[in-house]
């Protein structure tokens, strides 16, 4: 494997590196300094790309899926060899702790594994003496992956389909995505996997061509619902990953100190910048207070600092229009008057360098509150009381998304009962915020159309065909 140099950064057309006329930097959300620059890709380069994936189309889509497979599995061994410099580039550009980071490099490498022990074998239907019929899979063709950082996700089954792929990171976070395929370009012929990095204007490029064949997108709902406008008149097909207010609900017989330290981390791991933290937390009344106390301990031993730093849990918002954002959603906690448990309203932001934001704990607030209703994104919590499970299964399907949700409680029956009736794509008991890739993940109603992971993730990037084979009609 030929080294990377995670210096420089290019974009990635028909195999070859490629500076573009104008360029940009992200900045370190830590320390607000300069990365390196990146290409600001124009309409050119993207018909430049679309037509090199149309040219490397049918032969990759020809090549036997276990060869597919295979070099789908050594990509993913070099991704893993070099997860610790993935790591540091990671938390430069993103914020979050370095151990998380390179954990999240050494993750990629696994969900690209996974999809490549998939298998997409032909479906017989019938086959007697005088009549075969069959349906098969097969591949799309052109895709495009629009990602803030989870690439692989598409990556890895577009692959192994047998799809060409062009990959666009978020201008926010480029770099990982741009160094993830450059070194895809050791393992795959041209053309088949390229990356454009740009501005906002470069995904609307992207989601009209017309000889693109399918867009998946992760990101918020209101631009999910763009992409699916701007895709429509080509008739593109979409996956949509999109946003979330994931409820949990915490039953009365749990261990409150152990339940309260794991809630604490699955709600602000990554200063809450996970499409499935826990957006809003039901606890029983009869155990409210001393949960509280225990998870307002948790809350507060939390350190908030440099994700280099070792000593750091939560590293910074990680781009200035989220953390005005915030600043806003804050605003509007202090107009609502609303309990808080842990934090500082007036203290919630750093007065340094870095966007930096201490965890809010919010004390029982009203239903229809914004704290309540709309995902932050970002390290604010609203908890709440419950006393009957009719109640609280309404008020946790009382919403527009429908992307995760949890139950915790001792009494499995109790617990498959409740999670039976939430409104979400992804439901856990007794944990929150994991993902397997051979689980299908997908959002229910405002988050999300389509799957990602699981064997109808790798069908997602697919075409059904069936043949039917008359063997007496010749």
């Amino acid at each position: 494997m030929a080294p990377l140099d995670f210096e420089s950064f290019y974009n990635v057309i028909d195999g070859k590196l490629e500076a573009t006329a104008e360029t940009r930097h992200g900045i370190n959300p830590a320390t607000l300094e300069q990365l390196p620059p990146v290409p600001v890709s124009t309409r050119n380069d993207v018909n430049r790309a679309v037509e090199a994936a149309q040219r490397a189309a049918a032969a990759w889509a020809a090549t036997p899926i276990e060869e597919r497979k295979q070099k789908v599995i050594q990509y993913a061994d070099a991704v893993d060899a070099l997860a610790n410099e993935f790591g540091k580039m990671m938390t430069l550009e993103q914020g979050k702790p370095l151990s998380h980071a390179i954990g999240e490099a050494h993750g990629a490498a696994y969900f690209l594994k996974g999809f490549a022990k998939m298998d997409l074998p032909d479906r017989v239907v019938e086959d007697t003496e005088h009549r075969r019929v069959v349906t098969r899979y097969v591949p799309i063709g052109v895709c495009v992956g629009i990602v803030p950082w989870n690439l692989t996700f598409k990556m890895g089954p577009a692959l192994v389909a047998g799809c060409t792929i062009i990959l666009k990171p978020s201008p926010f976070t480029p770099y990982c995505g741009l160094k993830m395929i450059e070194l895809a370009q050791q393992f795959f012929p041209p053309g088949v996997v390229q990356v454009l990095s740009g501005e906002d204007s470069l995904g609307p490029m992207l989601t009209e061509h017309p000889d693109v064949a399918k867009i998946s997108f992760t990101g918020s709902t209101g631009t999910g619902i763009r992409v699916l406008q701007s895709s429509a008149p080509s008739l593109k097909r979409i996956t949509l990953e999109l946003g979330g207010n994931d409820p949990a609900i915490i039953c009365s017989d749990i261990d409150i100190p152990k339940v309260a330290a794991r809630v604490a981390m699955k709600s602000f791991v990554n200063s809450g910048q996970v499409c499935i933290s826990i957006k809003r937390l039901y606890v029983h009344s009869s155990i409210y207070e001393e949960f509280m106390a225990e998870l307002s301990k948790a809350t507060k031993s939390l350190v908030v600092g440099n994700g280099m730093n070792e000593s750091t849990d939560l590293g910074p918002i990680q781009n200035a229009m989220q953390y005005e954002r915030l600043k806003d959603f804050v605003a509007s906690i202090k107009r609502d008057k609303l309990t808080i448990a842990v934090g500082d309203l007036e203290n919630t932001f750093s007065t340094g360098n870095g966007y930096f934001m201490s965890p809010l704990l919010i004390d029982n607030p009203p239903e229809d509150s914004r704290a309540v209703v709309e995902e932050p994104f970002g390290p604010i919590l609203p908890v709440l009381k419950w006393d009957t499970e009719e109640d609280v299964i309404h008020r946790a399907n009382h919403s527009a998304d429908g992307l995760g949700a949890s139950v915790w409680s001792r009494d499995m029956a109790q617990a498959e009962r409740m999670a039976g009736q939430l409104q979400a794509g992804l439901v856990w008991i007794n944990t929150h915020q994991e993902l397997q890739v051979d689980a299908v993940f997908g959002g229910h109603k405002h988050s999300g159309i389509g799957s990602e992971l699981g064997i109808e993730g790798l069908k997602a990037y697919c075409l059904t065909q069936s043949v039917i084979h008359d063997k007496d009609g010749a």
